[in-house]
C-alpha cells in the first residue's frame, strides 16, 4: 500500500518568505534555482516542458508529489520530468542550502507553455511573498509576459525583481544598452529593480571571482537578500536564518560566493535522511 500524506496534516507555525520564480518557458528559472541552491536538483534541458511547480524548502527528505486534493505521495523511482501533470499540483522537495534558511523557492511552470494549464500557477502564486521574473534578453518582456505579470496579486507585484537572463547572448554593448533602456521604459514602476545576468556563466564561475563578477550575479544576489531581510514574515525566531539576516543587514553576502556556487554535479548534495525525515512534509501551503 502506498503511503499518502495530506497537506492539511502539517502543523501551521512560523514560516520563511516564499520566492516564486516566473517567466516564459526556457527563460532560465530552473537554472536560477540551481544557482541559488548551489546544487542542481532541477532539470534545465530545453526538452523539460512538462514540469509542474517545484516547491523547495529547508530540511531533509525525499521529494513528494502533491495531488490536486492536497494528498502527498512519495515520488518513488519516478524522476521530476516523468511526473504526470493531470494528477499533480506540485512537487515538494527539501534540501540543505544556505538560501533556504532565508526563504522557500518555488520554481513555476513557463507561463506560455502549451502543455501546462495556466490555472496551476494562478492558484499557487497566491501563496508567494516575492517574485523574481526571468525574461530572455533576446526577446525580453513579450506581450504575454506583461499580461501574465499584470494578473499577479497586487501585494506580490510590490515585491518583484526583473532578471534579464542570457544577457551574454546580446552581441554588443550597444545592444545590451538598448535592451535595458527599453525594459526600463516599458516596465517603469513594475519592478523594484532590473538585473542583467548570464546565469550559466555564474554557475560555471566556480572559485573564479572575475567570472562571477562578469556574470552580473552579485548585484542581483545582494538585492534579493536585502529584500528577504525585510520580508521575513514570521521567520525571526528561526535560529538558522539569523546569521544570514545579520550578514544581509551588514551589506554582506557570505553564502553566495564563487566557491559556494559550484558547477552542476548531477544530483542533490544533501545528507542521507533518517526514516522520520523521509516521511516529513515540506513547507505547508
Amino acid at each position: 500500500m502506498t503511503d499518502t500524506h495530506t497537506a492539511a496534516q502539517t502543523p501551521t507555525g512560523p514560516r520563511r518568505p516564499r520566492v516564486a520564480l516566473m517567466g516564459e518557458f526556457s527563460a532560465g528559472k530552473s537554472t536560477l534555482t540551481n544557482l541559488l541552491l548551489g546544487a542542481d536538483p532541477l532539470p534545465v534541458k530545453t526538452t523539460a516542458t512538462r514540469m509542474p511547480p517545484v516547491w523547495i524548502a529547508h530540511g531533509h527528505g525525499d521529494p513528494l508529489r502533491e495531488d490536486p486534493d492536497g494528498g502527498l505521495h512519495p515520488m518513488g523511482a519516478a524522476g521530476l520530468e516523468d511526473v504526470a501533470l493531470d494528477d499533480t499540483r506540485l512537487i515538494r522537495m527539501r534540501m540543505q542550502s544556505d538560501i533556504l534558511s532565508l526563504c522557500d523557492l518555488v520554481d513555476m511552470p513557463g507561463i506560455s507553455d502549451p502543455n501546462m494549464d495556466g490555472q496551476i500557477w494562478h492558484e499557487l502564486i497566491e501563496e508567494a511573498d516575492l517574485v523574481i521574473w526571468c525574461t530572455h534578453a533576446t526577446q525580453a518582456w513579450r506581450q504575454s509576459e506583461a499580461a501574465a505579470f499584470d494578473s499577479l496579486p497586487k501585494t506580490l507585484k510590490a515585491n518583484a525583481i526583473l532578471l534579464v537572463t542570457r544577457f551574454d547572448k546580446l552581441r554588443s554593448d550597444r545592444d545590451r544598452a538598448r535592451v535595458l533602456a527599453r525594459l526600463r521604459a516599458e516596465t517603469k514602476g513594475l519592478f523594484r529593480e532590473i538585473f542583467p545576468v548570464a546565469l550559466l556563466d555564474a554557475l560555471a564561475a566556480g572559485e573564479d571571482r572575475a567570472k562571477w563578477d562578469a556574470s552580473g550575479a552579485e548585484p542581483f544576489i545582494k538585492a534579493l537578500i536585502d529584500m528577504l531581510a525585510t520580508l521575513r514574515v514570521d521567520a525571526d525566531d528561526d535560529a538558522t536564518a539569523q546569521p544570514m539576516l545579520a550578514a544581509a543587514e551588514a551589506g554582506d553576502t557570505p553564502f553566495v560566493r564563487p566557491a559556494r556556487v559550484a558547477p552542476p554535479t548531477g544530483g542533490l548534495r544533501r545528507a542521507r535522511p533518517t526514516e522520520d525525515e523521509t516521511q516529513s512534509v515540506p513547507g505547508h501551503v
